[in-house]
């Protein structure tokens, strides 16, 4: 007997898709609710580190990752300017054992579809465009009102909606996600064939200036900065400012340079930060992933904290027959501390840059998330 037998999911990014293919694997009714009107509305490329892989594999699409993806071992230095040297190759810690690739990178609706085609091929019901509007819950359920007006009662509710959760806040928890002082633009290019890894370029006008592949044909650039308020820019300005911010950096930017237009799906996003502190509950409510908890992607752990939250919460609810404080206990001892260790690395990582720490034990930090993150969660 499970704990639940019947459960709504509000968000299918990662931590929702997860959540709902592991319940509905283990027997339990899953609708799964996206705001979104479809999977192209979910950006451009992603990098997975290993546990991530790890957590694919769980779910059993680590095969469809495998022919979707691209996958590496090292990440290489460069130095601005118009050679772009190499200054180092340094070589990625294999967080989710030897059987996975240290780092993937996707392309962001690819992993939304197979998320998705594997949660509604165990039976999970995804709808589109559809929200929670309200609820309310007592001791054995809780009774959602749904954008459209229909209502309907689950034995409980997981808000997997993202950063600025609707859920998070209808449950009076005051946390929101703070800026931590950079915002990055990203864009969506053809793959020179000389980029077989992400290379990261320090210096110059940005903090960071980077690339990760995300197959054989394409990847996506990014170029890190002081936050600033770009959001009244026309994509054809956003265009025009990644090709001015990365005019210091040679090597592979002077294709992507070339290359970046209309097309490039180019954005511009504030990193930020935030954790829960206590429960992630409230009764028969959870948020979890980017409701729960957010950082920077300077360690590329977003995806694999979301996921993460997604298999322990539904080990619990599997493996126990009731939803009581000791499943919750449980869950917040296993979730809690690991999420706000990486948290607060990423967020570090990003503050000695925004200091200009020459000094910085950058190697120690990296090896120390690398330890903690390989164990599984």
């Amino acid at each position: 007997m499970t704990a639940v037998s019947r459960v709504a999911i509000v968000g299918s990014g990662v931590a929702g898709s997860a959540a709902a293919i592991l319940l509905a694997e283990g027997g339990v009714d899953v609708d799964v609710f996206e705001v979104k009107p479809d999977l192209s509305a979910l950006g451009s490329g992603i990098t997975l580190q290993g546990n991530a892989l790890r957590v694919f594999d769980r779910l059993g699409v680590w095969d469809q990752v495998q022919e979707a993806g691209y996958f590496f071992n090292q990440t290489g230095l460069r130095a601005p300017g118009p050679d772009a040297p190499f200054i180092a190759q340094i070589p990625d810690a294999r967080t989710g054992g030897p059987d996975y690739p240290a780092v993937a990178g996707m392309y962001r609706p690819d992993l939304a579809r197979i998320l998705a085609d594997r949660a509604t091929e165990l039976g999970a019901r995804i709808r589109y465009g559809t929200t929670v509007s309200s609820f309310t819950q007592d001791d054995t359920g809780v009774d959602v009102v749904l954008s459209d007006g229909s209502t309907a009662r689950y034995d409980l509710l997981i808000g997997a909606d993202g950063l600025n959760s609707s859920i998070r806040s209808r449950l009076g928890i005051d946390i929101e996600p703070e800026r931590t002082g950079m915002g990055i633009w990203r864009a969506f290019v053809p793959r020179p064939e000389e980029v077989t890894q992400t290379d990261l370029y320090y210096g110059g006008p940005v903090y960071i200036a980077g690339y990760c592949p995300t197959s054989e044909d394409m990847m996506y650039a990014y170029l890190v900065e002081p936050a600033q308020d770009r959001h009244l820019l026309s994509p054809e300005q956003g265009v025009e400012v990644m090709k001015e911010l990365s005019q210091a950096y040679g090597g592979p930017w002077n294709e992507i340079r070339e290359s970046l237009d209309g097309a490039s799906r180019v954005n511009y996003t504030w990193f930020t930060r935030h954790v829960i502190p206590d429960a992630w509950n409230r009764g028969r409510v959870v948020v979890i992933g980017d409701a729960a908890h957010s950082c920077p992607p300077t360690i590329a752990q977003g995806a694999a904290q979301a996921g993460e939250d997604a298999v322990v919460l539904a080990e619990l609810l599997l493996g126990r027959d009731a939803v009581d404080q000791s499943l919750w206990d449980e869950f917040h001892a296993r979730r809690l501390p690991r999420a706000t260790e990486v948290v607060e690395a990423s967020v570090q990582l990003g503050q000695w840059q925004i200091d200009h720490v020459q000094d910085a034990d950058v190697p120690g930090l990296m090896r120390r998330i690398a330890m903690l993150v390989s164990e599984p969660a």
